[in-house]
């Protein structure tokens, strides 16, 4: 397959690379016959009163051998996986092999709405019979969905059954029954609507027969999940409401040509096709698209002899303009160099007070403050804020730890994720500049790549990395995606190796890094589910000399190492715990900290020390991973266990190193797998781990793109 090449976020462009990539451009506008090229259906149609346009497309289901998805098997244009099948005026999506179907779809917010087809039948009490499949095309936007729960067809035996020692399942009494009968449920049962807050804990819905998740808008959730209304009609009207997906805009060659103002061209067989120009053109392959070439980018001609002489005058003058662009270039990087010197990063070595902002030198060295000049790119704010549309509030990606983040798009086409400090307190414009310093010096595949920040004059202090777009580890273990089920166990193995090589780099390089935020909702997943650990603006720098550093503690509750909490010394060995009790996650999928379960369960690192002591370790893992059906898996999970009880020590100096934590892993990996003859059973089932021949060494390439929306 064909490399993609991007450019280090920290170089500089020379005027003869822009010369070079000016022809391979031009190069790839002229290539082809257009004779042989497809066309495009570029303008708005309509399915009923819905408008379907660009990047959505129209599939009237005629075509032959249609793929998943509902996807034409001729050219088309528009995104993978948002074909729209237009049946009787009736817009329907498919998610997961289920029709769906499109009331709305807003072009500016970048959301669809969409409702179950099943909850729009006749049937006066809908119920759902499956999960919401979200495919990597979507996301849903947290701001505005929420999930109910249909727990279908329970029973529970009468009180009067119960044993003096009760093993039957109780119904809790905080709960009612949906008064709404369906010809789908048993005379006998029951069946419950609730919304995520409302669940009772403990295991009582193991009595259900079905239990499903439907995400609705959050202002369809009621005040009560007890009132009448609701139970008996209301949470049919909230189900028939509908939900909301997001899609994100493209990067790469497709992002390229929106930018340049084309529309992307896609084909079943080939793959992206090409740029199609509002001029008629078509810029095929990976070519940049509809750029300032446009003008002279072949449109689709009448003959083979009138293609020719557009390609001789295209090449004419694209000679003046390549001589135009030289001098531009050599024009802007004289510019900047005066710019730098006249007005040089000089962040780290400034703290800016909480009372007034009023910048302060500090001491050289200073840890917390990191030790590189070093800073990445400079952004300005407008530019950031253009990207992330005024930080619109439906771009917000999450709270990063001192700040929110946004998803933006700069105007080079890459995607990325705009971290914006909450305000300037000392302590978080502090930990800002200590992210910016820390990210600025790594380069390793399983850390979020940093592209840059803005300027200590700038009106907001804006941190901007690679944008990683499969959400967290702790998303798909227990939050809103876990209903997806799209973290099987060889691929939470693989995760936990890949996260233990990143913190394996960060303890090995000079001057070493202690993290001291582990957790899964700081370990993100690209497209390919690999992993990139990310948040470090807790991070510290640690002396080559030293063997602890006293510091008051920080960190996430249930994952904050107990002798850092209680001696105020920061270690190696903090990272350590914390990330033992990420590998009891992996294993459980049970989150941290959670209040819902027995007192003396409520922290999983307390729970997982008690269980695997007790030889209870069925009672802790998540049995869906195959622990009772796979012998291989549960050996694996066990093996995994014994390494978690052992970063979970009370003392540190018990755990072992981030190092041989990830050699435990990768054997484990190795022997139950078979990496090691390359035959392994399961390879095909999950990202292959990244394998950087040493930790020591800096990692970096030129081919790698950053992480890419759908």
């Amino acid at each position: 397959p064909e490399k993609k090449l991007a450019m280090p976020p920290l170089c500089r462009p020379r005027h003869g690379h822009v010369i070079v990539l000016l022809v391979v451009l031009l190069a790839g506008a002229s290539h082809g016959d257009p004779a042989d090229r497809p066309t495009c259906q570029l303008e708005p149609l309509t399915c009923g009163d819905l408008t379907v346009q660009y990047p959505f497309h129209l599939y009237n289901g005629t075509e032959e051998a249609v793929p998943a998805y509902g996807e034409p098997q001729s050219s088309y244009c528009g995104y993978a996986g948002l074909a729209i099948l237009c049946d009787d005026d009736k817009p329907t999506l498919l998610l997961g092999g289920h029709d769906y179907t499109v009331s709305g779809i807003n072009y500016t917010s970048l959301t669809v709405s969409l409702a179950d087809a099943d909850a729009l039948g006749d049937d006066t009490c809908p119920m759902v019979d499956h999960n919401v499949t979200v495919p990597k095309q979507f996301h849903l936007p947290t701001s505005t969905v929420a999930y109910l729960f249909f727990f279908l067809n329970c029973t529970f035996p009468p009180e009067a059954d119960f044993p003096p020692n009760p093993k039957p399942l109780r119904k809790p009494p905080s709960i009612k029954p949906v008064t709404c009968r369906t010809t789908k449920e048993e005379p006998a049962a029951m069946s419950f609507v609730l919304p995520e807050r409302e669940i009772p804990p403990k295991d009582w819905w193991q009595a259900c027969r079905s239990v499903y998740a439907a995400p609705v808008l959050k202002d369809a959730l009621p005040a009560d999940a007890k009132d009448p209304g609701w139970r008996e009609d209301g949470y049919a009207k909230a189900l028939r409401g509908g939900f909301q997906v997001g899609w994100d805009r493209s990067s790469g060659p497709c992002g390229q040509c929106e930018q340049s103002g084309g529309k992307c061209g896609y084909n079943r067989a080939a793959g992206f096709l090409g740029c199609f120009c509002a001029n008629g053109g078509l810029v095929v392959g990976n070519a940049a698209g509809c750029s300032k070439i446009s003008d002279t980018t072949a449109p689709l001609p009448e003959s083979k002899r009138k293609y020719k002489m557009i390609i001789a005058g295209s090449v004419a003058g694209a000679a003046v303009f390549i001589a135009l662009a030289a001098v531009a270039v050599l024009f802007i990087r004289k510019r900047r160099q005066r710019k730098v010197v006249n007005s040089s990063s000089k962040l780290l070595k400034y703290r800016y007070s909480g009372s007034g902002g009023t910048p302060t030198r500090s001491r050289g060295g200073d840890m917390e403050s990191g030790s590189s000049q070093d800073m990445g790119n400079r952004f300005s704010y407008e530019e950031l804020e253009e990207a992330t549309d005024s930080f619109n509030e439906n771009r917000e990606l999450g709270d990063g730890g001192f700040g929110t983040v946004y998803k933006g798009y700069l105007g080079d086409g890459r995607v990325v994720a705009v971290k914006r400090l909450y305000n300037n307190s000392y302590r978080r414009v502090e930990q800002f500049v200590n992210e910016a310093a820390i990210l600025a010096r790594l380069r390793h595949p399983n850390l979020v790549m940093f592209y840059g920040c803005t300027s200590k004059e700038s009106r907001e202090l804006l941190l901007v990395y690679e944008f990683v777009q499969n959400g967290t580890v702790a998303d798909h273990l227990h939050g809103p995606r876990a209903a997806e089920r799209a973290l099987p166990w060889p691929l939470r193995l693989s995760i936990a190796v890949e996260s233990a090589a990143a913190l394996t780099y960060l303890h090995a390089i000079e001057p070493p890094i202690v993290h001291r935020d582990v957790k899964t909702n700081n370990i993100l997943l690209d497209t390919d589910f690999h992993v990139k650990v990310a948040d470090f603006g807790l991070s510290r720098l640690f002396p080559l000399d030293a063997t602890h550093v006293s510091t008051a503690p920080q960190g996430t509750p249930g994952y904050v190492d107990p002798e850092y909490h209680q001696c105020y010394q920061l270690t190696d060995k903090s990272d350590v715990y914390s990330f033992g009790v990420v590998l009891v996650e992996l294993i459980s999928s049970k989150p941290a900290v959670d209040i819902t379960r027995q007192r003396n369960e409520i922290n999983l690192a307390g729970m997982a020390i008690s269980k695997i002591q007790k030889c209870r370790l069925e009672e802790l893992v998540d049995v869906e991973l195959g622990y009772e059906s796979d012998p291989a898996a549960r050996k694996m999970m066990t093996m995994v266990a014994e390494l978690a009880f052992r970063c979970l020590q009370q003392n540190g100096e018990m755990r072992p190193p981030i190092r041989e934590v990830l050699d435990v892993l990768r054997a484990i990996q190795d022997e139950c797998l078979g990496h090691k003859d390359g035959g392994g059973k399961g390879k095909k089932d999950f990202a292959e781990p990244f394998s950087p021949n040493t930790v020591h060494a800096p990692w970096d390439s030129t081919t790698t793109t950053p992480n890419t929306s759908q």
